[in-house]
């Protein structure tokens, strides 16, 4: 892949410019053709070359085009884009061997090529190193959450006078935003639902979006509710650790990007969140998605709603609450046999998950697992088969990810559920998997420590 600015660089004047100018990023250059003696010689030639590197390549850049000659390109004559970087045709030295014979034979005849470049075959992030000043090259802002066509960008200081451009450059290179935002405050410990406040830097002030994860839809108003695109791969990972009817309790579920989709595959989920928009989401996200058995959504506080779970769901456990499939299979009319009959799967007495994914805060909930099964002892090991929740906490933790950064989580664990846990595996009793998630900060990253939970902590006399 030939990089763009290697075969042209913008000029001085799109250095430090505060507003596009599309037309500096356009040049002509000099090059070479190979036009090819028989078309059908056309498909080999152009595996050769690109196998050589001569045959130029690169985003947007045709390396088969028509004749330069108008007339020869209206009789059907077209030749291979030779990378001006490699070939240079006033020097044969610089050619290859595959070059040389092609040449010699005939198969081949070089030919002048004026090479057009523009705005549209730089990437934005070629663009934005052209016009950023020599002093901020180091970390030009190239990336950005999405939802739908929102485009949710966090600029450093050092970039807020060139944040217009920056927009304008997305949008361009981005043909599925149609507006850019920057974030203006803090998301986090600082707002209780995880929401912030923004500026439109390019396009309308329009953030109801519509976004696709997980094979499910979701459509919300960006500005109220906690959205990001980039953890779809830990929304997809843990839903992948649950089992059709099992129950899962979400406890900080947002607008359902755990709960739907699992709920798609046969989970019930007891989702809640306490942010009264994310409440109403979820449960349109419930509807739209068909999901509504399988997903009972609460808008309660996150403390409360740990303390009462495990109560809810045996209640509708010993109610017989049950979802009821229908069968998908279709009986012809002229068929005699007897339709299939519906399958009814029951909620089973206790929670198999609880996933709390608030990452600035979560641990500071998980001492309301304490007495979570007070008194029902017997609902697990070793008088039946059923193992006690794993419980899914996200945090943040400060880099690197070493000993003292995963030493510093299972302290503020500790002083939470009064149970030191040792680094290891969910699955073995005091120990947690420690998951990281996503690098969130220069020097914070996110992590996701999954462990199962004690005894000593689930039975103990509740509060």
């Amino acid at each position: 892949m030939t990089p763009i600015t290697t075969l042209f660089r913008a000029p001085a004047a799109a250095r430090a410019a505060k507003t596009l100018d599309r037309s500096l990023f356009s040049a002509i250059l000099p090059a070479a053709a190979a036009l090819v003696r028989d078309r059908t010689l056309l498909s080999r030639y152009q595996k050769e070359l690109r196998r050589t590197r001569e045959l130029l390549t690169g985003e947007k850049l045709r390396p088969i085009v028509e004749h330069p000659d108008p007339a020869l390109a209206r009789q059907g004559l077209r030749c291979m884009v030779l990378d001006p970087t490699v070939v240079q045709p006033s020097s044969p030295e610089s050619w290859s061997s595959v070059l040389k014979e092609a040449l010699k034979s005939g198969d081949l005849t070089l030919i002048p090529y004026d090479l057009k470049i523009d705005y549209t075959h730089w990437s934005h992030v070629d663009v934005l190193k052209a016009i950023m000043p020599e002093d901020l090259q180091d970390e030009i802002p190239s990336g950005f959450n999405s939802a739908g066509h929102v485009a949710h960008l966090n600029i450093r200081d050092q970039y807020l006078p060139y944040k217009h451009i920056i927009a304008q450059v997305i949008m361009d290179k981005n043909p599925h935003i149609r507006t850019v935002i920057n974030k203006t405050d803090s998301v986090g410990s600082e707002n209780e639902f995880r929401t912030f406040s923004y500026e439109v830097l390019a396009g309308p002030d329009d953030l109801q979006v519509e976004v696709k994860e997980g094979g499910c839809v979701f459509t919300f108003d960006y500005a109220k509710v906690y959205w990001n695109s980039k953890l779809s791969t830990e929304h997809g990972r843990i839903a992948a650790l649950f089992k059709p009817g099992e129950v899962v309790a979400d406890v900080m579920a947002g607008i359902g990007p755990f709960a739907v989709p699992a709920a798609k595959g046969g989970v019930f989920v007891w989702a809640n969140d306490k942010n009264p928009e994310s409440y109403k989401c979820l449960e349109a996200a419930v509807e739209k998605n068909k999901v509504s058995q399988f997903v009972k959504p609460f808008n309660h506080d996150g403390h409360q709603f740990i303390r009462e779970a495990a109560d809810l769901v045996l209640e509708a456990s010993r109610r017989g609450d049950r979802a009821v499939i229908k069968p998908t299979v279709k009986v012809s009319r002229t068929s005699k046999a007897p339709p299939p009959k519906p399958t009814c799967v029951p909620v089973p007495p206790t929670i198999s998950h609880f996933v709390m994914n608030l990452p600035a805060s979560a641990i500071e909930f998980l001492h309301n697992f304490r007495g979570l099964y007070h008194g029902h002892e017997d609902l697990f090991e070793p008088h039946t088969e059923t193992k006690l929740p794993v419980i899914h906490v996200h945090c943040f933790a400060p880099k690197p990810n070493n000993d003292a950064a995963v030493e510093e989580v299972v302290d503020r664990i500790e002083k939470e559920i009064g149970i030191r846990l040792k680094p290891g595996s969910a699955e073995v009793e005091g120990e947690a998997h420690f998951h990281e998630v996503r690098d969130v900060a220069p020097k914070k990253l996110m992590f996701c420590v999954e462990f199962r939970l004690p005894r000593e902590v689930a039975f103990a006399p509740r509060d």
